[in-house]
């Protein structure tokens, strides 16, 4: 059996200027004032590191900090959940998603759920507004909610999915499928292995060159990534 972590954001689908304006509003819900033109980078990041780096530009410091990220991440999930109409319209899937996914999903050998730094709330919001949710089972999955720093999810996913089916999934058959260089070092972390797909906003020539093991320019051909799980071999696409 094969235990198969997908990202979100930039491997699945793209969200549109929507994932940066939520973080904005939460965080303005909390503070009562716009946090200003803080230009933190995303990709690859979890929703409390996320939070905790705009709050920081905010000049919020100390024991306030810690409060104020738990309370913008409920924000966090509010605001979300009130834009669901303008992820379908101004989002979109990423190319191959879809057909990769129903493909797994197909398989009696492969359990596949999400590996991502959203909320575990905003992660299903993102993945039904594209009705992507019932291929995988995210019951199991590993969220930014259980733990801010990445490096730390894959364990937190092969004991969930360990727990539901009630057999051993080792790292050695595990594969996180992301699009940047986090992705690949909560991989090996977690001594799983890695697929990076360059369709987020790292290029495929920064991913080439990192030790994953195998790398995309995009999920338009399934075939290399299912030959990937079946043989487990290290390769380039």
């Amino acid at each position: 059996m094969r235990l198969v972590l997908w990202d979100v954001d930039g491997t699945l689908v793209r969200c549109g200027p929507i994932g940066s304006e939520v973080f904005d509003l939460a965080i303005e819900r909390v503070l009562g004032r716009h946090p200003g033109p803080h230009r933190v980078a995303m990709s690859g990041m979890t929703d409390p590191l996320i939070a905790r780096e705009i709050l920081a530009f905010a000049e919020v410091e100390g024991s306030a900090l810690d409060d104020h990220i738990a309370a913008a991440l409920v924000h966090l999930e509010r605001e979300l959940s009130l834009t669901a109409g303008r992820l379908t319209r101004e989002g979109h899937e990423l190319v191959g998603a879809r057909t990769a996914l129903e493909a797994l999903a197909a398989r009696d050998d492969v359990v596949q759920t999400l590996l991502t730094g959203n909320v575990a709330a905003n992660a299903r919001t993102k993945l039904a507004a594209f009705g992507l949710d019932p291929l995988l089972d995210l019951t199991i999955g590993a969220y930014g909610s259980d733990h801010h720093d990445r490096r730390e999810l894959v364990p937190i996913a092969r004991a969930r999915a360990e727990r539901r089916y009630s057999r051993p999934f080792p790292a050695s058959s595990t594969w996180v499928i992301g699009d940047t260089p986090r992705d690949l070092e909560c991989a090996q972390a977690g001594g799983a292995r890695c697929v990076l797909v360059a369709t987020g906003r790292s290029p495929y020539e920064e991913l080439r060159d990192l030790p994953a093991d195998m790398v995309l320019r995009d999920l338009s051909d399934p075939s290399p990534l299912l030959d990937m799980l079946d043989e487990g071999a290290t390769a380039r696409g």
